[in-house]
């Protein structure tokens, strides 16, 4: 190649980043730069490809292009493959790879394409030379390009030698790995270095290997994206000017040097995954970047601002996970109104990008963004999403009810005495439990349960919401004035709590068979998220029989959260998993939670995202919990079991029933329980008596009374539990606890 001659190259890059490409090889120094799909051409002489190779953040290869051929069939394709020099390229004595691309009649596979061009240059150095080169399809010396479409062929010399989003400092990816040529354009339609200059931060709250965080860092740095590749395909070259290659190499490394010198801006990332978190510490490692990105193991829920130093603005980037297995979308929601609460709370006047493939998920931030732009990652669609984060409030996760023109808290008509009398208790329990309510910032308590035995509802407060589940009259009862009763209730309840009737729920309840308690009672799929302790769980008033949160149990969920700091949790018929979140929150090493119900499960899985919080240390399990007790060989420090009173779920070989069966569950739970752990049984069966050999084989200690708040004082019976610990001397599974 001649130094000072012009030549034409082509850039090839992912959909969508051609224009941002244009302006990166513009300013490298290209001439005459014209967009096509998928890449870019330009000219300049051969100072211009070293660059390219050396400094595009976007281009996936650099080509020199050597011969456009006309080709009818594969016969012509390798003879007129043969009339090139390839002498001139390489030598005999090195190995040779062929990337081939494009079909037609005679060529059907890009396999077949690729054979026919290596044995045309194969026979080419034979006839020429009297050797053959070898093939080498992993690391060849040299690379060819050549792409055939409609009947033309245009053969060109990779200058990259592989694709240039390989780095360096990425050995091992992880799942669903974010190319860095696409994170270096999700920065750059971000404006990352503009804000840079400016001094902002760079926060990645699910960081992954932290591939964000590392082009942000580099860009910043001036650090070219080529520094750490160990060689380009073009050093092998007859033509290569060493000497013009090494004084670019020698430039960028110094640029480097002196940009790392500076001080950089702040750049963070967090990720709740501790395998993940090492990963990416290895690749900053890698990358000669320790001094100035940091990456630490956190969920998205415990994430703050840093404090170390004035942050006042910045940009908060993102790729989150888009959602392939089946119903993990319906979780992911939650995580991303959690991500978009969570930047609106840490980060009011910053910026804000989210790249995902999913436009839905993107609106479930609950946040309005400025602009988008679609990128694709492979064949995938997806999009890139800009926030302005300042003034910008997140959206109802549903929309306002409709109260039919009649404000809050009116029923439109006169209630009867028996109405009124309903009304004046409500009020009553409200104001005896107010202060209670307000000293301990409880959002759902018991609000009324049967006090007056002809009115026989239970009565829950949920937020700004209420439930009222209806007690099965016993037989005897008059029907006709049950139905009345429950007239006068739905009329005076609005009235009574100042709410509208739509959002009062009503329910009867009635001895549950099977999976009854699983099945929908209907199907709004409304989810409220209301607040206990720390955490944030949801609760659906409509579909289900039961809302998801067992109000008696507040006590106890509190005290496991207390309890569960660098613990190990095993939540056994975990239902919707609401102690789970709370030991989560609470600071748990690892939570296990086991179910036969994908339905429960399913909502265990929404209320950990809802909280931020990972699976990666929260193990969600599907099985019949005596079973999975007797085939597990794990160890626990805290352990719950609440069973149900009876199933006969077509799930079980047989029935379960808590009283006759307590004793062997009991017996299998504990051999889980580390020597000094604890376990909490606890159950709704009016009547239990624990076992005596139970008692007498643990130490077993009866806190029914203190777990009970004082909404479900009236009806003490409501559950009982047990506090139940290994003997002193006695010895629970060996184990080695996880440091």
């Amino acid at each position: 190649m001649n130094d000072g001659a012009a030549d034409q190259w082509f850039a090839a890059c992912p959909r969508g980043l051609e224009n941002l490409l244009v302006a990166e090889l513009q300013s490298l120094g290209s001439e005459r730069t014209r967009e096509t799909v998928a890449g870019v051409y330009f000219h300049g002489p051969s100072a211009i490809g070293y660059r390219a190779c050396l400094w595009s953040r976007l281009a996936n290869r650099i080509l020199r292009p050597l011969a456009t051929l006309e080709v009818a069939d594969a016969d012509q394709l390798y003879r007129q493959l043969k009339t090139i020099d390839w002498g001139s390229l390489f030598s005999v004595d090195q190995s040779f790879a062929i990337d081939f691309s494009g079909e037609s009649r005679s060529i059907r596979n890009t396999q077949f394409g690729a054979q026919r061009s290596k044995d045309a240059i194969v026979d080419w150095f034979v006839d020429s030379q009297g050797q053959r080169p070898s093939v080498e399809r992993r690391q060849p010396d040299v690379r060819f390009n050549i792409r055939l479409s409609k009947g033309r062929v245009v053969v060109s010399i990779d200058y990259s030698g592989g694709s240039l989003h390989q780095r360096g400092y990425r050995q091992k990816a992880g799942v669903a790995p974010l190319k860095e040529n696409l994170a270096a354009a999700i920065l750059l339609r971000a404006d990352w270095p503009g804000m840079a200059a400016r001094g902002g931060a760079l926060i990645d709250p699910m960081c992954g290997s932290g591939t964000l965080l590392l082009e942000g860092a580099m860009m910043a740095a001036d650090m070219a994206p080529g520094l750490g590749r160990r060689r380009f395909g073009f050093e092998r070259l007859k033509d290569h000017n060493e000497a013009q290659w090494q004084a670019i190499l020698a430039d960028a490394s110094g640029r480097a040097e002196r940009g790392k010198a500076r001080q950089l801006p702040e750049v963070r990332g967090y990720d709740a995954d501790p395998s993940v978190i090492r990963r990416a510490q290895e690749n900053i490692a890698r990358a000669g970047l320790q001094q100035h990105v940091r990456v630490s193991c956190k969920a998205l829920g415990e994430l703050r601002k840093p404090t170390h130093t004035p942050l006042t603005r910045g940009l908060v980037i993102c790729n989150p996970p888009y959602g392939e297995r089946l119903g993990e979308k319906d979780s992911l929601k939650f995580l991303y109104r959690e991500l978009g609460a969570m930047m609106v709370r840490e980060f009011p006047d910053w910026q804000a990008a989210l790249f995902t493939s999913d436009l839905d998920l993107g609106r479930a931030t609950g946040l309005r963004s400025h602009k988008r732009y679609t990128l694709f990652n492979g064949a995938l669609e997806t999009h890139l999403l800009l926030f302005n984060l300042e003034g910008n409030r997140l959206r109802d996760a549903a929309p306002a009810s409709d109260h039919g023109g009649r404000p809050p808290g009116t029923s439109g008509s006169e209630l009867s005495d028996g109405a009124k009398m309903f009304a004046n208790r409500i009020r009553k329990n409200r104001k005896r439990l107010s202060s209670w309510l307000q000293r301990e910032g409880i959002d759902c308590y018991r609000l009324y349960d049967a006090d007056m035995p002809e009115y026989a509802v239970a009565v829950d407060i949920y937020g700004g919401a209420v439930h009222v589940a209806e007690y099965q009259a016993p037989r005897g009862v008059d029907q006709e004035a049950a139905d009345r009763r429950l007239g006068e209730v739905r009329a005076a309840l609005p009235e009574a709590l100042g709410v509208a009737p739509e959002v009062i729920a009503y329910k009867q309840r009635r001895r549950q068979r099977g999976s009854a308690q699983y099945e929908k009672q209907a199907s709004r799929g409304e989810y409220l998220s209301v607040r206990e302790g720390q955490a944030k769980l949801l609760v659906n008033l409509w579909d289900y029989l039961d809302t998801g949160l067992f109000l008696d149990h507040r006590p106890l969920r509190l005290k496991i959260a207390s309890e569960s700091r660098n613990r190990d949790f095993l939540n056994l018929f975990c239902y919707t998993g609401s102690a789970t979140v709370h030991a989560a929150i609470g600071g748990a090493r690892s939570t296990t939670s086991v179910d036969m119900s994908n339905t429960y499960l399913g909502w265990l899985r929404k209320n950990l995202a809802h909280n931020g919080l990972a699976e990666t240390r929260h193990h969600l399990v599907r099985a019949n919990c005596l079973q999975w007790l007797e085939e597990d060989s794990g160890s626990y420090d805290l352990i719950l079991l609440d069973p149900p009173s009876f199933s006969n779920s077509k799930s079980m070989d047989d029935s379960f029933d808590v009283q006759r069966d307590h004793p062997q569950l009991l017996r299998a739970a504990m051999a889980r329980l580390r020597g000094d752990g604890t376990l909490y049984f606890s159950n709704n069966r009016r009547g239990f008596s624990l076992d005596a050999g139970i008692a007498q084989q643990f130490s077993c200690r009866d806190i029914t009374n203190n777990t009970l708040d004082p909404d479900f004082q009236r009806k003490r019976k409501v559950h009982c539990c047990w506090q139940i610990t290994h003997r002193q001397g006695a010895q629970g599974p060996l184990s080695v606890r996880p440091n």
